[in-house]
């Protein structure tokens, strides 16, 4: 029996479901049976990107559930994201409709602005320089682009509408132009990285947050041999031991009672179920301050292409660390 996914409301009154499908990293030819085989065991959110380069993939998952009568459309909750390369305000619609055509859908329950910093403008993802370590940069503001993504919500193209990857500053920036508020901010968060002053902020304001990285992506292209396995964490492994769970299920719980939406990737049909079976156990008040206590500012996802981008939303804390 596959397990109910809880939902939790947004400010605006709208749902969603506590525990996503992430598709972020997961290898071309293997997302369309992974969102099947999450919606065959329950799984009802599902989240992607322009940038991941498979929504065409998501899509057909999607598709095949439907014309098997296993879910009807509005059972699902499906987010994508606004690359850096369309946030000039001609461009979001352009770049929304892409991804609805990806999808073959005709509306997304939730899009996000992907990240607060812009590049060049054009279908270049990464646009480089001849140096080949940082992008071309645009000076497009993001509030310039917030209200292109109120008219979506107007136009019936996005039912809500949020972030992704900003920081505290930002976020006040966006509220103080928006008529549509954001409901989410969603960013990386686990025990190496619990951002704790973004959650604190986002909570007070009503912004859920939508933990990515949550098992600390162990697969990311980018790892270096000496990096720390989160999972292989001598506190995470025994708090599994202790429940009788696995190493992912214990992260995955803590994202939840910490009260964030959280979307873990795997694209193993036997991980994607375990993933979802953590709403039978609880972790107690000693083992969620041993995983808080794992802090060590962890970022994995720096997005260092675009270090020295005015809208660069860590390049404060990573020049602290350099000094």
């Amino acid at each position: 029996m596959a397990p109910k996914i809880p939902s939790v409301f947004f400010k605006n009154g709208a749902s969603i479901p506590v525990l996503g499908l992430g598709t972020w990293n997961s290898p071309p030819g293997q997302v369309t049976q992974a969102v099947k085989d999450a919606i065959s065991v329950g799984y009802r959110h599902i989240d992607c990107a322009h940038v991941y380069e498979n929504e065409h993939e998501v899509g057909a998952g999607i598709a095949a559930k439907i014309e098997q009568g296993a879910v009807k459309r509005h059972d699902l909750f499906v987010t994508s994201k606004l690359w850096n390369t369309y946030h000039r305000p001609d461009l979001v619609k352009g770049a929304l409709q892409t991804t609805l055509r990806n999808l073959n859908l005709k509306y997304l329950d939730l899009y996000l602005i992907h990240w607060p910093q812009a590049y060049q403008e054009g279908d270049v993802l990464f646009p480089l320089r001849p140096d080949g370590k940082r992008v071309h940069f645009s000076d497009v503001d993001y509030v310039d682009t917030w209200p292109e993504l109120e008219s979506l919500v107007d136009a019936g193209l996005v039912r809500n509408i949020g972030l992704s990857n900003f920081n505290v500053q930002q976020v006040k920036r966006i509220l103080d132009v928006a008529r549509i508020a954001p409901v989410t901010n969603q960013i990386e968060c686990h025990p190496y990285l619990h951002q704790t002053e973004l959650r604190e902020f986002c909570n007070e304001q009503e912004i859920i947050i939508t933990a990515y990285s949550p098992l600390g992506s162990p697969a990311r292209p980018w790892v270096k041999q000496d990096d720390p396995i989160l999972m292989m964490d001598p506190i995470v492994k025994k708090l599994a031991k202790k429940h009788t769970k696995s190493p992912a299920q214990v992260l995955i719980r803590y994202q939840i009672q910490l009260g964030n939406v959280v979307i873990p990737k795997s694209v193993s049909k036997q991980r994607i179920a375990a993933n979802a079976e953590v709403f039978d156990f609880e972790l107690g008040v000693d083992d969620m301050l041993q995983l808080s206590e794992l802090e060590r500012s962890g970022r994995i996802c720096p997005e260092s292409f675009s270090f020295g981008h005015q809208h660069h939303p860590f390049e404060e804390e990573f020049r602290k660390g350099r000094q």
